[in-house]
């Protein structure tokens, strides 16, 4: 039987300072299925996937599996436990009926932490070129920001 998807995905706003932490984390996890770490809204995922709303993809989490499965929000978080070796099987406690209820409790506290970093008013730009300014993911690879100052 073949696995269901052999390689990720993950757009991730590269201009929320938790979005870009858990970006480094999940490169630091041993990975059963392999996880491309993509800015939402850059060129490169533009030209990945020109089917989806690049909009939505910098107000939540979006996971892109290569045979076109699109997973949002809270399964989005899910799938990127799935793939590593390590929370494979808390991934899979996630996605029951007794583990949905923390899954999304999780991401919304996420999603309220995330809106406190960056502001009622910030936006991002269509490259990612938000807080950090205009380039910073213009090639689809963004690091971290320094320090401020």
């Amino acid at each position: 039987m073949p696995t269901p998807v052999g390689r990720l995905s993950v757009l991730y706003d590269a201009d929320c300072p938790l979005c870009v932490h858990l970006r480094h984390w999940l490169l630091r996890q041993r990975q059963l299925v392999p996880l491309d770490l993509v800015p939402a809204g850059s060129q490169e995922a533009r030209r990945r996937f020109p089917e989806l709303d690049h909009t939505a993809t910098l107000r939540e989490i979006t996971v892109v599996g290569d045979r076109g499965q699109v997973y949002r929000e809270t399964s989005a978080w899910i799938v990127c436990l799935w793939a590593l070796a390590d929370h494979r099987a808390k991934a899979h406690w996630l996605a029951t009926p007794a583990g949905q209820p923390f899954a999304r409790v999780t991401v919304l506290a996420a999603a309220k932490w995330r809106e406190a970093l960056k502001g009622p008013d910030h936006e991002a730009g269509p490259s990612g070129a938000g807080a950090y300014g205009a380039g910073h993911c213009e090639d689809g690879r963004c690091e971290a920001p320094g320090p401020p100052g």
